[in-house]
Parts: C-alpha cells; sequence; structure tokens
C-alpha cells in the first residue's frame, strides 16, 4: 500500500511538472479521433454504458448482492471482510482526489457528467477494489480474468468520454491495487485458494473424506504409522 501510494504521488508530481502532458493529450487526442469517427457512433454508447456500470451507484448494487449471497451461505467473515474492504476504498479515493485537487482535462467534450475532482480516478480505484474482492472470494482465475478485463474497460471509458487524463486512470489502478493487497492480508481463510487445497488434501489422505468415518480405517492407518 505504502508503494502504492508513492506511485501515485508520483504520477500526481509528473502531472503538475507537465511531463505526462504528451502521453495524456496524445492518447485521449487518439480516442477523441476514434469516437468522432466512422465507429464513434456504436462505440460512445457502449462507452457510457460501462462506464455508468463502474459508477458508485452501481457498484453498491453489485456490493449488496454479494454481501446478500455471502450472508445467506453463513459466510459471515467473508461478508465482514468485503463490506470493510470496498468501504475503505470509497473513502480513501476522495481523500486523495482533494489532497491533490486536479482539474478534469478540456481536451474533449465531456461525453458524462462529472462534479468531482479528476485525479485519481474513482472509477477505476473503485472498480479495482470491488471486482478485485470478489475475484479474491472466489479464488478462480476466470473470476481473476473477468474482473481485470471489467476493469480494464472502465478505465478505458473515462478516457473515451473525455472526463480523465489516462495518467488518471493509471494513478486510480495502482491506488486499488495497493488497497486490495493491503486488505488480501486480512482475507478469511485466504480466499478460495486456501479452501480447494485444504480439500484436496482431505482427499488425499489416507483417513480423509469418507473413510474419516469409519473408526476400523482409522486403527487401521494408526497402526500401520506405528509400524
Amino acid at each position: 500500500m505504502a508503494l502504492a501510494l508513492l506511485c501515485v504521488l508520483a504520477i500526481a508530481l509528473l502531472q503538475r511538472q507537465g511531463l505526462l502532458e504528451w502521453p495524456d493529450e496524445a492518447l485521449m487526442g487518439w480516442a477523441g479521433r476514434l469516437r468522432d469517427g466512422a465507429a464513434g457512433g456504436s462505440v460512445t454508447p457502449l462507452m457510457w454504458i460501462v462506464t455508468k456500470m463502474g459508477g458508485t451507484g452501481n457498484r453498491l448494487i453489485v456490493l449488496a448482492l454479494a454481501l446478500g449471497i455471502l450472508f445467506w451461505r453463513r459466510q459471515r467473515e467473508r461478508a465482514t471482510w468485503l463490506l470493510l474492504t470496498v468501504a475503505g476504498g470509497l473513502l480513501l479515493n476522495p481523500i486523495l482526489k482533494h489532497i491533490f485537487a486536479a482539474p478534469r482535462p478540456d481536451l474533449l467534450p465531456h461525453l458524462d457528467a462529472v462534479s468531482s475532482y479528476s485525479f485519481p480516478s474513482g472509477h477505476a480505484a473503485g472498480s479495482m477494489i470491488l471486482l478485485g474482492a470478489l475475484a479474491m472470494l472466489a479464488g478462480r482465475w476466470p473470476a481473476y480474468a473477468a474482473a481485470l478485463f471489467a476493469t480494464v474497460w472502465i478505465g478505458v471509458s473515462r478516457i473515451w468520454l473525455g472526463v480523465h487524463w489516462p495518467s488518471d486512470v493509471m494513478a486510480g489502478w495502482i491506488e486499488g491495487l495497493g488497497w486490495l493487497t493491503l486488505c488480501r492480508c486480512w482475507l478469511p481463510a485466504g480466499g478460495g485458494e486456501q479452501e480447494r487445497l485444504r480439500h484436496a488434501l482431505m482427499r488425499g489422505h489416507p483417513i480423509g473424506g469418507d473413510e474419516a468415518m469409519d473408526p476400523e480405517t482409522v486403527h487401521h492407518a494408526e497402526r500401520g504409522d506405528r509400524q
């Protein structure tokens, strides 16, 4: 988390010094040419939908659904971890925004209503935290791949709509990843990976699984161990 905050600070300083002006303007200008081109008429509505899906309101809806499922499965520790992880991210981003107080880019017309500061991107950070946390709870590579795809797509949509510089989005991703890495230390049961490892070890154990219910099997196994 400390490294992530240092990276965010470094990006902010580079922005202030104008050292990111060329790549930011080049990438956003390229996005502007694409959205003004032939494909823009069909891509821009899709980008608008994607950015709305990554907004705070829809993230809270997804969070509520995930919490409901976890509580229904009686996984209260994981539900609490998810709630605190997302809540901490929701508090962290506005704090950073007000510290840096960066204005929104004015290179392209804004295609989404915005009123807060620009740096770092709240959509990028929030989607990284929520979707990354859900992937950690699932503990499977398809979940990680889906979370990565959606997070990148949401970040790109903010650039396409002209409301964030690419460096704003990059800083948001780094912020979210740093917070996730910190919160990972308190993930109950180590996520899905540890749970699957425990079941795999039980299946491979000589007295694991259903055989553990048979006292005769346990007795023979203990006698074999003594020999």
